[in-house]
């Protein structure tokens, strides 16, 4: 089969690139065909030619709405995909699901959607959530198969009328396992937290300061790894809440795996969410997790078993949790142990890569039957 990936543009590797990386590279590996289109260039092209993936660049794929740039788009992508030829067009991220789906179907080309975490659900602005619905439902025909990375994507598109029942289906993330020597030691002391996650929304990383400020008490250090917009004031709250010391900010870094493998216990805090990979690659290492429960996190975090999910904005109730976890070696152990049990049967990549492979088969398979007919 030969299958286009498009992505929109980003500076950073965010979760959704880092599952069409993790897809695109399986799919390569199980003896398809794949090209990647995406904006711009920088670490992801970097990264897929790192990987051997073959990588075009659109110079008018942008992330924020430019109806200039977005029309000049859909005939740059129009054009390549029509040379391209693929089997089947397989569309991440909001931008590129619209303006790929609209190609597709342009094209006559079976085209399946990954929705990343909807634009309209709960969490986000108002006026914002309207837009986006009422974008999804114009665009939700154009799919042959919406594919959601959370069950809560799937009955809130279903809530909200964006699409009918037979043309969604939920495969959660999955991440690609590491060696023994990766796996964390959550019952070491003192316990360092990590979150992992670009300073921009829909992420609380003041929330989760506010928190730790408040357990100056007990002992702990935490690293923040990412970058974005909201670093710096992160930084300078730390400072006036009095707990500049024991905060580290490292930055991005593609030595994730290394670094949950230093840690004791994994937070994210957010506003909204769709399935954070960054739960599943915590949940891999054995480690822990403390996160708002907010989109699909439910689903990957077993409360107190696997760890701990608390309502979004709570700074008491989040204290509350990470006191807990900090307190107790043994817990920190049990739940890390849990977590990882939960990995190995839920969250596997090649769970996700069969899943989706089925989807994008039945996809064609249907396309082509329908033609013959």
């Amino acid at each position: 089969m030969k299958i286009a990936y498009v992505i929109t543009r980003s500076d950073s590797i965010g979760g959704a690139h880092v599952h069409l990386l993790d897809l695109a590279s399986s799919a390569r590996e199980r003896g398809h065909e794949v090209t990647v289109f995406a904006g711009g260039d920088g670490p992801f092209f970097a990264e897929l030619s790192a990987r051997g993936i073959p990588a075009r660049s659109l110079a008018n794929m942008v992330r924020p709405i430019r109806p200039t740039k977005d029309l000049q788009c859909y005939f740059e992508l129009r054009k390549e995909l029509a040379a391209l030829k693929p089997d089947l067009v397989a569309l991440h991220s909001s931008k590129a699901g619209w303006i790929g789906r609209v190609c597709a179907r342009r094209l006559g080309l079976p085209v399946v959607f990954t929705a990343h975490g909807w634009a309209f659900t709960e969490g986000v602005p108002a006026k914002e959530r309207t837009v986006y619905r009422i974008a999804e439902r114009l665009a939700s025909p154009l799919a042959d198969k919406i594919i959601t990375v959370s069950e809560y994507d799937r009955q809130l598109a279903l809530r909200l009328g964006v699409a009918p029942a037979e043309k969604l289906v939920t495969i959660h993330n999955g991440s690609p396992d590491v060696p023994p020597d990766l796996l964390a030691r959550p019952e070491q002391e003192p316990p360092k937290l990590i979150m992992v996650a670009r300073f921009e929304a829909p992420k609380d990383h003041a929330l989760l300061l506010h928190a730790l400020a408040a357990l100056e008490d007990l002992a702990w250090t935490i690293e923040f790894v990412g970058d974005g917009p909201l670093k710096a004031p992160a930084e300078e709250l730390s400072a006036r809440l009095g707990i500049k010391e024991r905060v580290q900010f490292s930055g991005t870094r593609r030595d994730i795996p290394e670094r949950l493998a230093t840690a004791q216990a994994f937070v994210l805090t957010s506003n909204w969410e769709g399935f954070p990979l960054t739960i599943v690659e915590a949940m891999r290492a054995g480690l822990p997790v403390v996160a708002s429960r907010v989109g699909g996190v439910a689903e990957a975090v077993d409360d107190g078993r696997t760890g701990f999910t608390v309502p979004p904005g709570d700074a008491g109730a989040l204290a509350d949790r990470l006191r807990a976890i900090i307190q107790d070696a043994s817990l920190r152990r049990e739940m890390g142990r849990s977590a990882r049990r939960r990995y190995d049967a839920e969250f596997t990549l090649s769970r996700m890569v069969e899943r989706t492979l089925e989807v994008y088969r039945e996809t064609v398979r249907r396309t082509r039957a329908r033609r013959v007919s």
